[in-house]
């Protein structure tokens, strides 16, 4: 370790935000670097535990306490070649992964974790300022082509990890612009989008060929492409939004999250919001108190909602561990965003009974008080009127849509309805998921991890051997 002791000598200390009332103003970043003595502390609180279970808690297995190392030693090109053998996107997970790798810390055990996201963000950008990351194409071409459907992190994952071993990769996207709910689902404000535009131009740089507004089951069909390719990969994410099943969902006002979160990075990026979509001098309610409602909520103070509420059916969690939850589980514990401190009500544990309205026009939500039986929610005798002008559902997503690749390739479906998948191969030979298509809704770092194993393990059928790393293994690519 770079200073065993350090965990003594410095506490935690994250990136700072920008002020509220300047954040809130625009679209951009909300937060601020931090200056290089204190990178450097934050790395060398990364503890000599003997057993780093950081590694445990990280899905694509990255190599935590080297890397922190390399950055308390202030070697940055060190630890930039430590984190890209494991990760392909850092910049991505840096922003957006809610850092098991943090709660698994040995140091989470009595105090504050290492800052271990922030220090990848660090390493991630330094990297890019300094001209270390640049494209990699294959050193040798291959005879094999696969194709990927979904430009997400699992998609571009394994069309990266193809690539650079000689693959003709080609990922087809259904919508105008690439990085699925990286480009369409996260606001501006956790990242920007040229931060995508950035990796993607580097992708095609090493040769990956994109198509865009390509709807695989309409034209072509899913066999159809099957047949072009030696490999195909589904990577389409989890697209069936959970929704409200009460008398008043058909008003006026009522929008899944994901609905109003594509129109408003459309608009961030140059079109029209539509009214309807637009919070705006409105009062605003979400339902769903995880990353999707934090992220509605934001994007409604920045529109200029009149008051924005946050209701979450279940009670609020405790402020500590409970004593079922012990580490280095992930700590199920009270949490508040950057949204919260920017103006946002919070009430829990409310069942929603029914949405009144007001010529077809939504006007009020009926909530019933939670009660927990056996542990599951259900709906108390006290009720409450929320007023309402926009109600927003960020209630998650039950899985992938799968309909159509069912009926036209024929693989099976779990009994969730994700693609049924044993090592990321289908039923079907030559056919491979991977990422929410076949896992259910997850984190970002697990469809990054999904993507390069899928990878790995199309490499392996294709070419006899395997080639390519494994999770959280150091290796040069088997083409390049």
């Amino acid at each position: 370790m770079g200073k065993p002791d350090g965990f003594l000598e410095w506490s935690r200390e994250t990136a700072p935000r920008r002020p509220v009332d300047e954040r809130v103003s625009d679209s951009l970043e909300m937060y601020r670097e931090r200056d290089p003595e204190t990178r450097r502390q934050q790395a060398g609180r990364c503890m000599d535990c003997g057993v780093p279970f950081c590694h445990q808690g990280c899905p694509l297995g990255n190599r935590i306490p080297d890397f922190n190392e390399a950055v308390f030693r202030s070697d940055w090109e060190k630890a930039w070649g430590l984190l890209k053998s494991t990760n392909n996107f850092p910049e991505f997970t840096g922003r957006l992964c809610p850092a098991p790798c943090e709660s698994s810390c040995v140091l989470a055990i009595n105090t504050d974790p290492v800052t271990i996201e922030q220090i990848e963000l660090e390493i991630s950008e330094r990297a890019w300022a300094e001209g270390w990351e640049t494209p990699l194409p294959p050193r040798r071409e291959n005879d094999s082509s696969v194709g990927i459907v979904g430009s997400g992190p699992a998609g571009l994952a394994a069309a990266q990890q193809l690539r650079r071993a000689g693959y003709a990769v080609t990922v087809y996207e259904k919508a105008a612009h690439l990085g699925g709910l990286l480009r369409y689902g996260i606001p501006d404000f956790k990242l920007e989008k040229s931060v995508v535009q950035r990796r993607v131009g580097q992708l095609r740089a090493e040769g990956v060929q994109f198509e865009t507004g390509v709807h695989v089951g309409q034209s072509p069909t899913w066999s159809a492409l099957a047949d072009e390719h030696d490999a195909l990969l589904i990577a389409t994410g989890a697209e069936r939004p959970r929704d409200l099943t009460v008398p008043g969902r058909d008003l006026s006002g009522v929008h899944l999250a994901m609905t109003y979160l594509t129109a408003s990075n459309e608009t961030v990026a140059g079109a029209a919001l539509a009214d309807a979509l637009n919070a705006s001098g409105k009062r605003v309610v979400v339902l769903g108190g995880g990353d999707t409602g934090s992220d509605c909520v934001g994007t409604a103070i920045r529109q200029g909602a009149t008051s924005v509420r946050q209701i979450e059916l279940m009670p609020a969690p405790p402020e500590a561990r409970a004593d079922g939850n012990p580490w280095p589980q992930w700590p199920l514990v009270f949490r508040s965003s950057h949204a919260h401190e920017e103006g946002c009500e919070r009430d829990w544990a409310w069942m929603t009974t029914k949405l009144e309205g007001e010529s077809g026009a939504l006007t009020a939500l009926h909530a019933a008080e939670v009660v927990l039986q056996d542990g599951r929610p259900t709906a108390g005798l006290r009720s409450e009127r929320f007023d309402a002008d926009l109600l927003l559902l960020a209630m998650g997503f039950t899985g992938p849509k799968t309909a159509t690749v069912a009926t036209q390739l024929g693989v099976a479906l779990t009994p969730r309805g994700a693609v049924q998948t044993d090592s990321f191969r289908t039923t079907v030979p030559g056919v491979y998921a991977a990422g929410d298509a076949q896992r259910g809704a997850s984190l970002i770092v697990w469809a990054i991890a999904d993507g390069r194993e899928a990878a790995r393990v199309i490499d392996a059928d294709i070419s006899g051997r395997e080639r390519l790393p494994r999770k959280g293994q150091n290796l040069d690519f088997g083409g390049r």
